[in-house]
Formats: C-alpha cells, structure tokens, sequence
C-alpha cells in the first residue's frame, strides 16, 4: 500500500507530467469543469467565491489559476481588485486575462504580507509538499487576510469510480479491475483542514452536494478520458477502458433514462 501510495503522489506532483500533458493546454481541464452543467443543484462556484471576496479590498493573487474561470468572473463583477493569475504551465495560461505568470505555490514570487486574498482552487493536490505550500499563502498573505481554497470530497463521483472498476475488469477479464486515479485524495475535503489548520487559526468547510444527470454517455466519457495524462498509472489499457465504459454508459441510459453520479465538493475558507 505505502509503494502504490507513493507512486500515487508522485503522479499527481510530477511537475514535467503536469506542465508538459495535463495542463500544456486547457482542454482536460474544460472537460472536467463542463461536466457539472448537469449537476443539481447548480453551483456558481465563481460566484460563491466573488461574495466570499465582498470584503477584500486590494491585491487578491489566483495560485494554480488554470485556464482563468475565476480570474475571468472576478474581473467582471470586482474590478476594483488588482487580480494576479499564476500556475506552473505556460500552457494553460494562454488564454487568461492578464497579469499572469508562470509560478510554483512551493516558492511563490510574492513578498511577505503582500496580498490581501489568495486563491488555491483545486490545486493543493498537486503540491508535492502540501504543507509548505500552505506555509507559502500564509507568508504571502497579510495579518488580516483570506486564503480560500477549493478540493472535493473522498466521496465524490463515487459511481465514475465504479464505472471504471467494472470496465476495466472487463478488459482484463477479472470481472473488477484496478481503480482509476484520484487527484483529490492527498488534499481531500476530509484531510484539507488537517493541513490548513497548521497555518490557520480558523478554517471553516462550505460542503457543496449535488447529483449529475446525464441523459447522453459522452460528458462522462470526455470527463473520464481527461485523465489521460496519467494513463500509465491505471495498470489497464486506457482507451480500451474508455470505450468499455462508454458501452456500459450507453446501455444503463438505455435502461434507466439516465446516468446519475453522486458529488460532494466543497470550499475551504481561513482565516488566522
């Protein structure tokens, strides 16, 4: 278990896999983000994270920023704000609304005490070391100051899980194959406050339940196929997997009318 743990994280943290193929560009990621227009009830997660922001008045920098969906929104409705994106690939940055750069959450280019609001949206897992990356945005972050950061739960898409157990059984005739991946798992819902708490005097979880309903297999066959930057560590072959899925997909639509997937996200919000 400690060896499958460890080869895991070093997966997840691989900074040339993470540069290089799952974000080089935005197109994974828009396919895991697209797949919650399904969901009810329906998060505005930009929006809930703009009103945790009402009153921030200053500098608030997005660590991890991705392909800019909060930069984009806060810059629409706060434009008070003098917002600052940063993510370790060039990439994924292409199309985000400036100031951004290229940037490490383990060595932050900020000065102490410099920004009053930090963004880490479902990033933290990829740190190698999430410890001192929250040792990081606490430095960065000034006395008084908000860090809100973003991850699911242990518990989440459990029955995407289930689909991929049961195809990839099928491929390897096992009848239950080896688990998918997890990007969450080292900074879960349920483990993220052990880590934050170190650094925060209060950390507070808004959980954010909800159930995806798809009526067609292809939003969760882009959804599963988007991990494909760490198809070496599924222990099954990965496209073969997918097309299993899909034929299992299509043939539970057919029968109960839809496809319905359990998710349990949430956003962390701390303060000293």
């Amino acid at each position: 278990m400690t060896d499958l743990s460890a080869t895991h994280d070093a997966a997840v943290t691989d900074r040339g896999r993470l540069t290089g193929r799952a974000y080089n560009d935005d197109r994974g990621l828009a396919a895991r983000q697209s797949l919650y227009q399904w969901q009810t009830p329906r998060y505005d997660l930009p929006g809930l994270v703009a009103e945790q922001l009402r009153a921030v008045r200053g500098r608030v920098v997005d660590v991890g920023c991705g392909n800019g969906k909060f930069i984009k929104r806060l810059r629409q409705d706060r434009p008070d704000l003098s917002l600052l994106g940063l993510d370790i690939a060039p990439g994924i940055l292409a199309d985000v609304p400036g100031p951004v750069a290229v940037a490490d959450v383990a060595r932050l280019p900020l000065a102490a005490a410099s920004v009053d609001a930090v963004l880490a949206l479902h990033m933290l897992y990829h740190a190698p070391d999430i410890a001192q990356a929250a040792i990081e945005l606490s430095r960065v972050v000034t006395a008084d100051g908000l860090v809100i950061a973003s991850t699911n739960s242990d518990r989440d898409k459990a029955e995407l899980d289930e689909l991929w157990v049961r195809a990839a059984g099928d491929i390897l005739g096992t009848g239950r194959g080896p688990a998918r991946i997890s990007l969450s798992a080292r900074f879960s819902l349920e483990k993220a406050p052990a880590f934050l708490d170190e650094e925060f005097g209060r950390v507070e979880t808004i959980e954010l339940p909800g159930t995806i309903t798809v009526r067609d297999p292809e939003p969760v066959v882009a959804h599963m196929a988007s991990y494909q930057a760490w198809a070496d560590q599924h222990d099954v072959p990965f496209e073969a997997t997918i097309e299993r899925a899909r034929t299992i997909l299509v043939d539970h639509i057919a029968r109960k009318g839809a496809f319905e997937i359990t998710c349990l996200g949430g956003i962390l919000i701390c303060r000293r």
